[in-house]
């Protein structure tokens, strides 16, 4: 009778591979363990590195991971259901002294980020994280925003790291840089969107980078967002269904053949597709989503893994979105805020896509390849409507981007003290653009509509990079490396010197200091801009590469096994950047989707300050994350005056917690709650000059005093409730989710209402609420 009970009990599988960190080397006959069994469950990895947990009960479980000459490893808070196999990557690090001379504390996964080369400003950013945390909405973008050093706001999922703008940080997919993977990506805000496209079904863990990245890095200011995409169940079909008042997703995933035997060398599959309106939600919460009620996306994204025995590792993936949004002003004049209104078409279309391989020539050296092409099409079609129906055009705008990118890397570990990753990248970039647009469209009366930026053609960019790890003790571990890329269209060069170094003082308490040289090229539309619609010149052919050196100083306390404390001190000095001195315009503050500028590479800026982290791990049923970051962030236009930056929001205090409890009889039901609370302060702007506004019928600011005004302070809360349901083989879960639950209010400049005859700042909120029913089987 015991014995039946027990099989009617609902369990889960762990399956995983375990690595060399440094080669990349699978690791054969492992020991690895679940930790909090009892009795104790435990398997050893097979000859390819391979292991499987089988039949655990429901719930969270600890795995330690312990092999003879390696330092033991402890993956925390893994999460085991019914409806779906677990996927864990290990990845431990070869001890380079004998057992007896040292006592070596076991690494925990969320202390270590994938890239062992990584000594400093990074976090391993895990796709469960995602998903349980409050305001992550499964947009990687928007929970990033929880870490130390990270702001962003409500309209947009833009990341601005350590009062950086939003477009300084990179995109990379599987390796390489990819365009932004956002909805309405720019639309509303430059360097963000709406929701990512990739959903937490697709994506691995990742590492996210806040500065000092290591030497592989490069066109990047302010950091990297560097996103894996996992690989599909080798052993069963598992499939999740979702539906909810955003929309609708499906995701599949298995073999395309079944062997266990040889499963390890099956090739696999795994898709997810996503449809959402914010119609349904607009409907039912019509004053909390406002405008956003016409927005419709969709998004395919896929990976196809081919592992072989002799030649190698091949994958194909693929990363699609299709976004359009229809604003249609509505029927009746008397709602109207001013005498016109906007009527407008935006489509978008992105794809990004790549085949890669990675071969092990020996035990020690790996060469890993990838042929990605980005593709991104957008045309917005934009006009003013007039109470007396008469309208005018104010801007059709088309923009076609594509490149091509081979990027390789041969990493060789020499031995367990030293390992070296050289590699190379070539991009091909092709663009067509037709900018056709009346500068000041919300001037009446209106302006006709010009030319401002027109070109087609090709030029090619390449980088290069060479980096060693090298660990001189167990204490001590040292990366040194540099990084060079070239840009054709502008024939620049920059050579860009990286070094960090890890110290671990005592065995829970390490300090680090990580230096960079970092630069970044423009978009290729700044290339083609003209501010005379008349001329036939470009006036930004010659713009460099924008650069900056960041240092950052580290300390990391683990206060005990499930609590730890991280201090990062920095200091970054931007240099280059693009300008427009008459108007004190600088890149660094830039949020338009378009402007009209000249830029000179003449201004300057710099940030500095300090990012406090405290984690508790998820145990006993709950966790906690809280951080703090103090800075200051200012610019100057080459006229040594130094001014604060849009995003120099001086704090920013984030506490974020959640509570599981297990429920049922056989306590195999998971009831979730999870809080997040941001306080940050205002973002910066200009004052307004309220006289010469009205007496020219138009915006005018106090140029001189460019940012010297703040918002105030922003308390934002989000909210996240779920209760999984686990059967055999089977699992629901009911989610609620709601995004700023406050309602807080963004800056979003000044107009000028014609229908009062005064100029207005506009503050706008968004309050995105989700109810959704997802089933795992």
């Amino acid at each position: 009778m015991l014995s039946q009970i027990i099989q009617a009990q609902p369990s889960g599988n762990i399956r995983g591979i375990v690595t060399d960190g440094a080669s990349g080397q699978r690791l054969s006959y492992v020991s690895v363990v679940a930790l909090n069994t009892n009795p104790s469950v435990g398997t050893i990895s097979d000859s390819m590195g391979y292991f499987r947990l089988n039949n655990l009960p429901i719930g969270r479980y600890d795995i330690l991971s312990s092999f003879l000459g390696y330092e033991p490893a402890v993956s925390k808070e893994i999460m085991v259901s019914s409806g779906k196999e677990t996927f864990l990557e290990i990845i431990m690090q070869e001890n380079i002294q004998e057992l007896k001379e040292v006592t070596v504390r076991p690494k925990v996964n969320k202390e270590t980020p994938l890239n062992t080369m990584a000594l400093a400003s990074v976090r391993m950013f895990s796709v469960e994280e995602a998903s349980r945390y409050a305001g992550g909405f499964d947009d990687p973008a928007r929970l990033e925003t929880a870490f130390a050093g990270v702001s962003g706001g409500m309209s947009s999922n833009g990341i601005s790291i350590r009062g950086n703008a939003p477009l300084f940080l990179q995109w990379r997919l599987e390796g390489v840089e990819a365009v932004n993977p956002t909805h309405f990506s720019d639309i509303m805000g430059v360097g963000g969107g709406i929701f990512t496209a990739l959903s937490s079904q697709m994506l691995g863990n990742s590492d996210f980078f806040t500065g000092a990245f290591p030497a592989e890095y490069g066109n990047a200011l302010s950091g990297v967002f560097d996103m894996q995409l996992r690989n599909g169940n080798n052993y069963k079909h598992e499939h999740t269904a979702q539906i909810g008042t955003l929309g609708v997703e499906f995701a599949s995933e298995g073999p395309f053949k079944k062997d266990k035997d040889e499963a390890r060398l099956v090739s696999t599959y795994l898709f997810n597709y996503r449809y959402s309106s914010m119609a349904l939600a607009a409907d039912l919460f019509p004053e909390l989503l406002a405008g956003a009620g016409g927005i419709r996306y969709q998004d395919l994204s896929f990976k196809l893994n081919f592992p072989t025995r002799q030649a190698g590792t091949f994958s194909v993936w693929g990363v699609g979105l299709i976004d359009h949004f229809l604003q249609i002003p509505p029927k009746d004049t008397l709602d109207w805020i001013d005498i016109f209104e906007g009527d407008g078409d935006f489509k978008q279309t992105k794809v990004v896509g790549g085949l890669g391989h990675k071969i092990f020539i020996n035990e020690k050296t790996l060469l890993k390849s990838a042929l990605v092409a980005n593709y991104t099409q957008y045309h917005t079609v934009y006009d003013y409507v007039f109470t007396d129906k008469s309208k005018y055009p104010a801007g059709d705008m088309k923009n076609t981007n594509w490149n091509a990118t081979f990027s390789t890397y041969l990493n060789m570990k020499f031995n367990a003290a030293h390992t070296n990753r050289t590699g190379i990248t070539v991009t091909g970039l092709f663009y067509d653009l037709d900018y056709n647009v009346c500068q000041n469209v919300m001037q009446y009366p209106p302006e006709p509509v010009a030319n401002y930026a027109k070109g087609n053609g090709n030029s090619i960019a390449t980088s290069a990079f060479s980096q060693s790890l090298l660990r001189l003790n167990s204490r001590l571990t040292a990366n040194i490396g540099i990084h060079g890329q070239y840009f054709h269209l502008i024939e620049k060069v920059t050579v860009e010197p990286r070094i960090g170094i890890r110290w671990q003082a005592l065995p829970k308490h390490t300090f680090g200091i990580a230096y960079g040289k970092h630069s970044r090229r423009e978009q290729t539309d700044y290339y083609f801009m003209k501010t005379d619609p008349t001329s036939e010149g470009f006036v930004n052919k010659d713009l460099d590469f924008a650069k900056a050196h960041h240092l950052v100083l580290s300390y990391d306390w683990s206060v005990s096994e499930h609590l730890r404390l991280k201090v990062e001190p920095y200091f970054q000095y931007l240099y280059d950047v693009p300008v427009e001195k008459e108007s004190q315009i600088s890149l660094i503050n830039y949020r338009d989707f378009f402007q009209y500028i000249h830029w000179e590479n003449g201004g300057k800026g710099k940030n500095y300050g300090v990012d406090v982290t405290l984690e508790r791990y998820l145990h006993q049923g709950y966790y906690y994350l809280l951080t703090a970051s103090l800075f200051e962030s200012l610019y100057t236009i080459g006229d040594d005056v130094w001014r604060n930056t849009r995003l120099n929001r001086n704090y920013i205090i984030n506490a974020l917690g959640g509570k599981e409890w297990n429920m049922g009889k056989q306590k195999q039901n998971i009831l979730g709650v999870s809080l997040r609370f941001t306080l940050q302060g205002g973002e910066r702007y200009t004052p307004l000059n309220e006289t010469e506004s009205k007496i020219e019928k138009r915006i005018v600011l106090y140029d001189s005093r460019a940012y010297e005004l703040q918002s105030a302070p922003e308390f934002i809360t989000h909210f996240t409730v779920s209760y999984t349901m686990n059967r055999n083989k089977l699992s629901h879960e009911i989610a609620f989710k709601i995004f700023n639950v406050t309602g807080v209010e963004e800056f979003d400049g000044y107009y000028y209402n014609y229908r009062r005859d005064c100029p207005e700042l506009y503050n706008g909120a968004i309050v995105i609420p989700n109810v959704s029913y997802k089933i795992n089987f």
